[in-house]
């Protein structure tokens, strides 16, 4: 492949956001086109207490799962025991938080988990193989999930959209041979370096290629329960059905590149339930997710990142201050003429 048509392939990957943003957009306003905004914040705000109190103790769940993500990569790399545990909590729910809003985790939630751990003295090659292997934890988890909640969906869900039935068809077809050959490639070559790109990586072994599937389905069931506590009050659904499609369209969401699959995830969402369905009420439970999920989180973490800051500025400002004061004072040299 040619450097130019390498160019192209990124603009167009690049690009490709923006096209499926204003796509999830117009159908999102199609199915939700008879509906006012009063309508969906009458729905917003006939959500239980107890259901939105259930919902903030399954994300406050589901970051803390979110954490053991960097508590996973710190083993992986051998470095688990120079980091404290309020550290990699604060980088992994902070990386989270931050990549979950802004999209392109490697990137946004990367570039701060580079500034934290590289002040805690973890090398920059060792942080690259950490986001990578969180990576794959990620989507071996909802790769797992969407295998299982491809048997619990009910295919008459999909099969309304002959498109929607085939990428689902494509989907599960994609993650099931993704498992089989992550798993075939840790009994393989487990503790083995490959070599990716200018990097070396350590293959995973089948224990923690397993105890990263579990992580995963752990964090998208956490993710998920936020939105089914908002949802139940509305719509009378399983809970095994409600996750196969949970995470058909987060997994869909993020493929699409748009940041937090905004507008996509939403419009699969909604595509999956009958036109009889008030659809205000579906968007309202969506929103409540989006802000408790995501917003809250953000502003919370946040806000300890910004006091862990500002606490490391004055401790470094004591330690120059306490250096001036021990300092002998010299007196200055005179030179003999």
């Amino acid at each position: 492949m040619s450097a130019k048509t390498k160019r192209i392939l990124k603009k167009l990957i690049s690009y490709s956001g923006i096209f499926f943003f204003f796509l999830a957009a117009a159908v999102l306003w199609w199915q939700l086109r008879n509906y006012s905004l009063g309508d969906i914040a009458n729905s917003i705000m006939s959500i239980p207490v107890r259901n939105l109190i259930l919902a903030c103790g399954a994300c406050v769940a589901g970051y803390l799962a979110l954490a053991m993500y960097d508590y996973l990569a710190l083993n992986y790399v051998g470095e688990n025991k120079k980091v404290s545990w309020w550290k990699w909590m604060l980088a992994g729910m902070l990386g989270f938080a931050i990549s979950n809003n802004a999209g392109h985790a490697v990137v946004s939630g990367g570039a701060i988990r580079y500034r934290l751990y590289t002040r805690w003295r973890i090398r920059s090659g060792d942080i690259v193989r950490m986001l990578t292997l969180s990576g794959f934890t990620y989507f071996l988890g909802a790769a797992a999930i969407v295998v299982i909640g491809y048997f619990l969906v009910p295919h008459d869900i999909f099969n309304r959209s002959a498109g929607i039935s085939m990428g689902l068809n494509w989907l599960f077809g994609g993650c099931l041979a993704a498992i089989i050959a992550y798993f075939v490639l840790t009994i393989l070559f487990g503790r083995k370096t490959i070599k990716i790109g200018s990097m070396w990586f350590q293959v995973p072994t089948t224990k923690m290629a397993l105890a990263q599937m579990l992580l995963g389905m752990t964090d998208s069931v956490l993710a998920g329960l936020v939105l089914y506590f908002c949802l139940t009050p509305f719509i009378n659904i399983s809970f095994g059905t409600f996750i196969g499609l949970f995470v058909i369209a987060q997994t869909t969401g993020v493929f699409s590149q748009v940041p937090g699959g905004v507008g996509v995830f939403e419009t699969i969402f909604l595509a999956a339930f009958p036109d009889t369905a008030d659809k205000a009420n579906i968007f309202a439970a969506l929103l409540a997710y989006r802000i408790i999920y995501y917003v809250l989180p953000l502003i919370g973490v946040g806000g300890l990142f910004f006091v862990y800051e500002r606490w490391l500025h004055a401790r470094m400002r004591r330690w120059i201050d306490d250096a001036k004061q021990k300092m002998p004072h010299i007196a200055p040299r005179t030179t003999k003429k």
